[in-house]
């Protein structure tokens, strides 16, 4: 999930008391960006498009979903580090990542209105894919933000104000995909519309720096296939730091992914769920932020990553567990506050931990976006694998590979090395 010098390397950055403007109005700015980029993911995947299939097909609504879900989130997967490795190798007056952040956004915007007038299954599954696509060539370049322009000692600041961005656009995408999900086309041109605003202001807030005299290697087939490819030999810190985040997210998306429909089906609710998730949305936010304040400034402070990143992956796992034991009303409201502190934990500091083992400067946003498959592939596997829990066991048995998943990832960090 952007802007700087293609040479200098971050981590040699002198620090300073306070931020440079420069770095102070990224740290404005990159919060009104990530809600406008969120928004979208919190509203359409977890509202509009589940919605969206119910009407077309109610009777296989979880089948259709993990179809669609699972071939957009494979085409995401592939898109995320090619968008990275062309991020890194553009030219231009504007910079290696501003003509991607914007004209990512402008397709982004079309691609939304063509999935709001899409009728079927297939259309869907071809609006969803082209989405996934440009969202990731928007999502890739944003992400190399943290390790192009700020200092090593302020990414955990930087991390956890730009999870609160991430997380207020995800709760506030639910809320607004639940308020308008009876209006059809209305509700993709509304998240259109605050993208490119954001992008806007954003883009001419803090311009990137002319990237025109970088000088790139020549381009070559290997060169692309390095692309999804950094060697767990040569980087055993990058891959445990890779296994962890796919076995988070996996189990995240095995239970998110379908949260309308366990409302639904599993807790009771009918029709009358949709109405819960903006509620449930607020109480995340809540708990995230609560442990997002102050868990990315007290890594930077003591200087140790791992320890919030393998506590944040245990109390994810408890958090999944509940609804398992109180398939109520009160047991998804639980299982959302422990799931959102531990997120929320997870999110201010997991960001900075990883651009810590990132192999290269010279790579940032291509190695992001490698890394950026350990989120992106789950979207396939979750739906996936919640698909075929839910077809043969039903919903109660996706909650303990939730649990054993998270457990997984907190495990994965440990042998960890270069970060303490």
């Amino acid at each position: 999930m952007t802007t700087h010098p293609p040479v200098a390397t971050v981590a040699d950055t002198p620090v300073s008391p306070s931020p440079s403007p420069p770095v102070r109005r990224l740290f404005g700015m990159i919060v009104p960006l990530n809600i406008a980029i969120y928004l979208i993911i919190g509203a359409v995947p977890g509202v509009l498009l589940p919605l969206q299939v119910q009407e077309i097909d109610r009777a296989g609504k979880a089948a259709a979903l993990a179809l669609i879900t699972g071939i957009g989130a494979f085409a995401a997967m592939i898109a995320s580090p090619v968008a990275g490795l062309l991020s890194d190798r553009t030219r231009s007056r504007f910079g290696r990542r501003t003509p991607w952040i914007a004209g990512g956004s402008l397709a982004l915007a079309l691609s939304l209105a063509v999935m709001g007038i899409a009728k079927n299954v297939p259309q869907l599954i071809v609006a969803w894919v082209v989405v996934q696509i440009v969202l990731n060539f928007v999502i890739s370049p944003v992400t190399a933000l943290l390790p192009d322009r700020v200092p090593a000692a302020r990414r955990g600041s930087f991390a956890t104000i730009s999870g609160v961005g991430m997380m207020i656009g995800i709760v506030s995408g639910q809320a607004a995909g639940a308020a308008l999900s009876g209006t059809g086309q209305l509700a993709y041109a509304a998240l259109s519309a605050v993208l490119i605003v954001a992008v806007v202001a954003f883009v001419l807030v803090c311009p990137d720096t002319p990237s025109t005299e970088q000088v790139n290697e020549p381009f070559d087939l290997k060169v692309f296939l390095r692309t999804f490819w950094v060697s767990p030999r040569r980087h055993p810190d990058f891959f445990w730091g890779f296994l962890a985040r796919l076995a988070l997210f996996t189990g995240y998306f095995v239970v998110t992914g379908y949260q309308l429909f366990i409302l639904q089906d599993y807790v009771g609710l009918k029709d009358d769920a949709v109405d819960l998730v903006p509620l449930l949305g607020g109480i995340n936010l809540v708990a995230l932020v609560l442990t997002t304040s102050f868990s990315g400034p007290l890594s930077d402070r003591i200087g140790r990553r791992k320890p919030f990143v393998i506590a944040s992956s245990v109390v994810m796992g408890i958090g999944m567990a509940v609804p398992f034991f109180l398939p109520t009303v009160t047991g998804m409201i639980v299982y959302t506050v422990i799931a959102g502190l531990g997120f929320g934990m997870y999110s201010a500091v997991d960001a900075a931990l990883m651009s810590e083992v990132l192999p290269g400067e010279s790579s940032y946003a291509k190695d992001l976006g490698v890394l950026n498959i350990a989120a992106t592939l789950p979207q396939t596997i979750g739906p996936f694998l919640g698909g075929a829990i839910v077809t043969l066991a039903g919903y109660p048995a996706l909650f303990p590979v939730a649990l054993l998943l998270a457990v997984a990832g907190a495990l994965a960090i440990i042998p960890i090395r270069s970060v303490k």
